[in-house]
């Protein structure tokens, strides 16, 4: 039978109607979201390699096939599994995976790689023999993330507290003995930083973690943790004065008393001395500290997203674009901070920002989904 034109603009009508109102649930139900998104990522992403142990895989375009750990992505995961199990959505079984997997891949330091860590290596993938392999050598953001998630596991599961507490005293001690420069009082970037390495002055950004330093001088008891805050809190700020945005680069060059960005391509890209790929994650690690520092270096980036038409991935630090598309690895990071300061004069940041949850969750960039899916837990209550 042909169906005339009224017919088919009645199923176009249904149609709209049945997609706005999933949109609208999708977007004025927080808790729907949260969970969708959390199911999502962890079905996306989350391997089991045993029945005991967990790993989020970062390939490219979410390759099963090779799938590659890294220790960035394994304390994102542990700390998502943790604000899950907040909601009722994880188990203690589920984040003690992810604790077996770090537990059997630690890092050996030494000239021959022959001591032990509680440091994570920072790779993980199948080599051309189909072998599992690890590459030597820790990257700190990592190492920091896992030992933020055991200090909030001890809080989370007070029967399991004495084994986290302990778990993460361990991890902080080999931090801060191998992860530090005691001459700049700051992180360097991974232990394979050593003080005859020309990476030894190097600071990575979204290194600076106030709120997590702060957790971690309480939970450990080790006030070396305050030390580092104030030192690359102050670093943070100098590379925030230089510029009228606000905008931090990726990486700095510090002495104790200055900082000053690297080159382009000094580490690994030309936008080393830009904000991009990791400088995005400040604005989230800035934002629930009550740090004057912190507070300062966050408000005056987010005047500057403030004033923008849209926010793309990548800016020059005075403020000129470096693409013209939009990435949730930069807005996730934006609307996570706003969501703390709401009425604060950036709440069209959380308008635009909100994009992120209009549309699935991509199941083929893990930085992508994980940033979102944190900005969701945390920025959606």
């Amino acid at each position: 039978m042909k169906l005339n034109k009224y017919t088919w603009i009645f199923v176009g009508l249904i149609a709209a109607v049945y997609l706005g109102t999933l949109l609208w649930v999708r977007l004025t139900n927080p808790v729907y979201l949260q969970q969708n998104m959390y199911r999502t990522w962890e079905k996306s992403y989350v391997i089991h390699p045993r029945a005991d142990q967990s790993f989020v895989n970062t390939s490219a375009n979410n390759n099963h096939q090779k799938p590659v750990a890294l220790s960035e992505s394994q304390g994102y995961g542990m700390w998502i599994t943790i604000m899950a199990a907040k909601k009722g959505w994880a188990s203690r079984q589920d984040f003690d995976r992810f604790v077996n997997y770090w537990l059997a891949h630690r890092d050996y330091v030494g000239d021959q790689h022959q001591t032990p860590t509680y440091l994570m290596s920072w790779r993980q993938y199948y080599n051309r023999h189909h072998q599992w392999v690890a590459d030597v050598n820790s990257a700190t953001d990592g190492d920091v993330y896992i030992d933020m998630a055991l200090a909030q596991a001890a809080r989370q599961w007070p029967s399991k507290a004495d084994y986290y507490r302990s778990l993460a005293k361990k991890l902080s001690s080999d931090i801060l003995t191998y992860e530090y420069n005691p001459q700049t009082r700051a992180l360097t970037v991974g232990d394979w930083v050593t003080k005859d390495s020309p990476y030894w002055r190097l600071m990575r950004t979204s290194d600076v973690m106030p709120f997590v330093f702060k957790t971690l001088a309480e939970t450990t008891g080790d006030s070396r943790w305050q030390t580092v805050n104030n030192a690359m809190l102050d670093r943070l700020v100098d590379l925030s004065r230089q510029h009228h945005t606000g905008l931090v680069p990726d990486f700095a060059w510090i002495t104790r008393n200055s900082a000053k960005p690297v080159k382009p391509k000094t580490i690994s890209t030309k936008q080393d001395g830009s904000y991009d790929f990791n400088a995005c994650r400040v604005p989230m690690m800035m934002a629930v500290s009550d740090d004057p520092r912190a507070q300062k270096v966050l408000k005056k980036m987010l005047r500057f997203f403030s004033h923008q038409q849209y926010v793309t991935a990548g800016y020059s630090l005075n403020g000129k674009r470096l693409v013209k598309y939009q990435s949730a690895s930069f807005s996730a990071p934006i609307f996570f901070a706003v969501s703390h300061h709401r009425g604060e004069g950036f709440d069209n940041l959380f308008d635009s920002q909100k994009y992120i949850f209009s549309r699935p969750l991509t199941r083929k960039n893990y930085y992508d989904a994980t940033l979102t899916v944190i900005a969701a837990l945390e920025g959606l209550n």
